[in-house]
């Protein structure tokens, strides 16, 4: 039966985990690759099928698939 209490249902909408886009520097020959952020930070997460130099999708520390890699803009408002 569906929930009726619709914060439930809002909480439903929401993607968990955490997603992010990040460059591979490399590709660790073990399961593992390096992913540079936005930010310069590098950070070691699961997978190999992305290659170095191309932007991968990240989910809660394994890539996902590959990235397309389309200009960013950060705007303060």
């Amino acid at each position: 039966m569906a929930t009726t209490n619709i914060w439930q249902q809002f909480k439903a909408l929401i993607p968990e985990g955490v997603r992010v886009v990040a460059t591979i520097a490399a590709n660790n020959g073990n399961g593992t690759s390096q992913a540079e952020l936005r930010d310069g930070s590098v950070i070691t997460v699961k997978g190999e099928t992305v290659n170095v130099g191309e932007k991968a999708f990240i989910l809660d520390g394994e890539i996902k698939g590959t990235a397309s890699s389309m200009a960013q803009y950060e705007v303060e408002v």
